[in-house]
């Protein structure tokens, strides 16, 4: 029987990776295809099977890998194929991420579908900058609007009279380019030019980069910074308390970006402590852990183990080599009986712990200069 193909629509959240989903993750370690958009983190692509396909669709302004037609037409042919797609869109399927042309397109060539919901920038945005969209004493309603209108329509159908003066709270996806635009016609309809407003470029990521400004002067503001998409343009007074609730750009190693050169398995524990302080790091190994090209020596040492004084591991990957060919030779911990023990460095002493046993020596350095 012919395997049934299935679309996962998938919220991938704006960026930082630890706003994804688990529903989000299964279906991308599930996946037969990932299609995937321009703001998807490579780290959240790292879910996905190894042997999955993965097809790039990304959108930047006036630069598209692929129309969107096309894409409706991707899904559906892989959808076809008899293969589970997790289409990972930024932010969340439904706000302004066409996840709705694209379900239509699949029920019309009757292929199922799943939405996932993910964190809208709209919200998640202003809240690494520290802005909330409401407050109980500054804004009790916030919109969400375009800020580029399908270019087919001919006319804006923006209700900008009602948006400028009914909401406390406007904030405007994709809106960076039109910003001249939008303040103009909220400032025509009645807001106020001092109302306080902000671009947030990049939001989430450790590249996030906030202009604070007014109303009025915000398209200038703009173009004197030279910022460009991705970002939203959030208005009202709300954006006030940001002097009070900014943290994400608070992190001590905020606008720092870092190096890692350990080997890829290892420098996720890394990476993470300096992602929590702010840091934006690029994984880039120096060096590669891979199997002995002869292991001979190393069985003949294990072996005769009894015969040996001392067994001195170097690294946390010697600790591992050793006792996966020492459980090879049927044997286990207790072939070390009578053998003392000693570790370079305190990463090291803690693989042996995880094997049961404790570093009889530990050198006050972390080099065999030390040990000897």
């Amino acid at each position: 029987m012919t395997k049934q193909g299935k679309v996962y629509l998938i919220g991938a959240c704006p960026g930082d990776p630890g706003l994804l989903g688990l529903k989000a993750k299964e279906c991308l370690e599930t996946a037969d295809a990932v299609v995937y958009d321009r703001l998807a983190d490579p780290r959240i692509l790292a879910f996905a099977r190894k042997d999955a396909e993965m097809v790039y669709v990304g959108k930047a302004s006036a630069n598209h890998t692929m129309r969107q037609p096309d894409i409706n037409k991707l899904l559906v042919k892989l959808a076809q194929e008899g293969k589970t797609v997790a289409r990972l869109k930024g932010g969340d399927p439904f706000v302004f991420g066409r996840g709705g042309e694209e379900a239509i397109e699949l029920l019309e060539a009757g292929q199922p579908f799943e939405f996932v919901p993910g964190v809208t920038s709209a919200i998640a945005v202003a809240e690494y900058a520290g802005i909330p969209v409401t407050h109980r004493h500054v804004a009790t309603s916030f919109a969400v609007i375009t800020g580029h209108e399908d270019p087919t329509k001919g006319a804006s159908t923006i209700n900008w009279q009602g948006l400028a003066t009914a909401v406390d709270t406007l904030v405007f996806l994709m809106g960076v380019e039109n910003i001249e635009k939008i303040s103009s016609q909220l400032i025509a309809n009645g807001r106020s030019a001092d109302c306080p407003a902000a671009v947030i470029r990049w939001g989430t990521h450790p590249d996030q980069r906030t202009l604070v400004t007014t109303l009025g002067k915000a398209a200038a503001d703009v173009k004197a910074n030279n910022l460009k998409p991705p970002a939203i343009f959030l208005v009202g007074e709300v954006v006030k308390l940001r002097e009070q609730l900014q943290w994400f750009d608070n992190k001590p190693l905020f606008g720092q970006t870092i190096i890692v050169t350990r080997a890829r398995a290892q420098a996720s524990d890394l990476t993470k402590k300096l992602e929590a302080l702010g840091a934006k790091v690029i994984e880039v190994p120096a060096i590669k852990i891979v199997p002995a090209a002869d292991y001979g020596p190393l069985d003949k040492g294990i072996a005769e183990l009894s015969s040996y004084k001392w067994l001195v591991f170097t690294s946390a990957n010697g600790v591992e080599y050793f006792f996966e060919r020492l459980l090879l030779a049927g044997k286990d911990a207790r072939a070390l009986a009578g053998v003392q023990l000693a570790a370079i460095g305190s990463a090291t002493a803690d693989a042996l712990k995880a094997q049961g046993l404790t570093a009889d020596l530990v050198p006050s350095a972390d080099k065999a200069e030390e040990l000897a």
